[in-house]
């Protein structure tokens, strides 16, 4: 938005002399929607809070300061703080929302906005935007945009197998993303990890990415590596931003490499600065958590899956081939597949989550050591078996592969944001719709104040905010989002600072959060005294491609 159709929107708006942030004068003759009262005003641009009113007309803030006028609706903010709503930068929510659009574990966390897509759209490209318009026209109860996965196209186009794609091939997964594009999607994303996304080579990413960078779009990714190799990693990911000539965010970034834990953050804090510095528009977001949460698939070199998933499963059950995948796993790492138990720090720091199955139901929260022993067998046997047991539904793990000083080192720095990795619940109170029960569902946002203003007093309030407000909202170009100012998006959030506490743990995962009263989303109230108002208030989040 241009700062001349931002004036006129502003005016528009006010019918009459408003107050700027924090300023006295005259004041509006009409009432408005909400006004909330007597809050400490943080605006998510980091600067300290304020008391003031907010007055909200229209779905828009339409005047900060001292309001004689009433509302509608008015809400007493004395005593706590008022903030903009929480932007959630990697959200897993696409597949959901469509089915219960509610999303009220995000809105329970003060979470008003989300950006999802690390695996993509849960619809070919040709169908983003008819898939747009039904969450639109269903419905949502938070603001939603999405990226396009390169996997995606590379499936739509090969298929789930490795191997190089032909010239033919590229150009047509290069048409996939441009109609993805097209649609909405604020650029691409990759989960390197992964198979089939893991056979994408570099070259491969970059020329999918060029066409991103013709909208100005992002590459988002889940990197090849975020242990032994992290480094390597987060250089690849730059290469593909300068040469793709699109923006870099790196999801959920960590030092997930137990022997690295104290110097490995360092190291690629150091990397992604010297990128900033010479001009790579790169940052990164996180959740604030020691253990990442993902499939028990993962443990397996990702040579087996080479041939597609049906193959893949078949090897698995191979005791020959057992052998052979047993002591590539002793032997660590290897080109092409990042070995999250060596990165853990052996077996006994990976737990299982979730099993699918009543058989395994009991091995819940044990660690693979555990389980192992309880059943007389190997613990890769024993996870190997619960991934074939759980098929075609994918058994999920808690990997404990993360030092809490790496994730202070990493939540200090200015161009981090903050990304659940976690969707919206289909069902309020139960896990999300990933099948995976860690407490970053439904606690991400609160614990970043509770844990590290709060009890560890990494962060200050004011920039903590920040970075779950203002921050990501300039990042990803949401230029009405983000901050308490007139004219901006009312998406709003009262919470109470001295009684906030995330409250979700490991054993209880989804225990709604504490502190956080009232959540308003464009200008609707969605929860109100910590009762949720199904309003369905959210907004589609189209990036534009002109």
């Amino acid at each position: 938005m241009s700062f001349t159709s931002f004036g006129k929107c502003a005016a528009l708006l006010a019918g009459a002399a408003l107050l700027s942030s924090g300023a006295a004068g005259a004041q509006p003759a009409a009432d408005y929607d909400i006004v909330i009262r007597g809050g400490r005003v943080l605006d998510g641009a980091g600067n300290p809070w304020v008391n003031a009113d907010v007055g909200i007309k229209d779905g828009r803030i339409a005047a900060v300061g001292a309001i004689k006028a009433k509302g509608k609706r008015e809400i007493d903010a004395r005593g706590r703080y008022v903030s903009p709503g929480f932007i959630d930068m990697m959200d897993q929510s696409g597949r959901v929302l469509p089915v219960n659009g509610a999303a009220e574990n995000k809105l329970r966390q003060g979470v008003t906005t989300v950006l999802s897509g690390e695996g993509g759209t849960p619809v070919d490209a040709a169908e983003i935007s008819a898939y747009f318009s039904k969450l639109e026209t269903q419905g949502i109860g938070v603001n939603f945009g999405s990226y396009y996965a390169t996997s995606q196209a590379r499936v739509k186009v090969m298929g789930d197998v490795a191997g190089a794609p032909t010239k033919a091939q590229m150009e047509a997964m290069k048409a996939e993303v441009a109609a993805a594009m097209k649609a909405g999607v604020f650029g691409v994303t990759s989960a390197l990890i992964y198979p089939p996304s893991s056979f994408q080579t570099t070259a491969d990413l970059i020329e999918l990415a060029k066409v991103a960078g013709q909208c100005n779009g992002f590459y988002a990714t889940h990197m090849r590596d975020e242990s032994a190799k992290l480094v390597p990693a987060i250089e690849e990911a730059i290469e593909i931003g300068e040469k793709g000539g699109v923006k870099v965010e790196i999801y959920h970034l960590k030092n997930a490499f137990a022997p690295a834990w104290g110097t490995g953050m360092a190291k690629a804090v150091a990397t992604i600065e010297a990128a900033r510095k010479r001009g790579v528009d790169v940052a990164a977001d996180m959740y604030p958590y020691p253990a990442g949460g993902t499939g028990v698939e993962i443990t397996v070199p990702n040579w087996v899956w080479a041939d597609g998933e049906e193959k893949g499963l078949e090897r698995l059950k191979d005791p020959e081939i057992r052998k052979k995948l047993k002591e590539q796993l002793a032997a660590g790492s290897m080109e092409g597949w990042s070995n999250l138990v060596e990165a853990s720090g052996g077996w006994e720091r990976v737990v299982l989550a979730n099993s699918h199955s009543d058989k395994y139901a009991q091995f819940h929260g044990k660690n693979f050591v555990e389980i192992g022993k309880a059943l007389g067998i190997d613990p890769a046997d024993a996870a190997w078996d619960i991934v074939l047991n759980a098929y075609p539904k994918r058994s999920m793990a808690l990997y404990f592969m993360i030092d809490e000083k790496d994730i202070e080192m990493a939540l200090r720095q200015p161009w981090t944001s903050i990304g659940s990795d976690a969707g919206a619940a289909l069902k309020p109170g139960e896990i999300d719709d990933l099948g995976l029960p860690h407490p970053r569902s439904y606690g991400t946002f609160p614990r970043v104040i509770a844990e590290y203003v709060k009890r560890r007093q990494v962060l200050t309030l004011e920039d903590a905010v920040r970075k779950m407000t203002g921050w990501p909202a300039q990042r990803m170009g949401l230029s009405d989002r983000g901050l308490v100012r007139q004219g901006m998006r009312a998406d709003v959030v009262v919470f109470d600072y001295e009684t906030l506490d995330d409250v979700a743990s490991w054993t209880n995962p989804v225990d709604y959060p504490k502190g956080i009263d009232t959540v308003i989303v464009n200008g609707r109230v969605a929860l109100d005294k910590g009762k949720l108002e199904d309003t369905r208030a959210g907004a589609v989040l189209r990036h534009s491609c002109s």
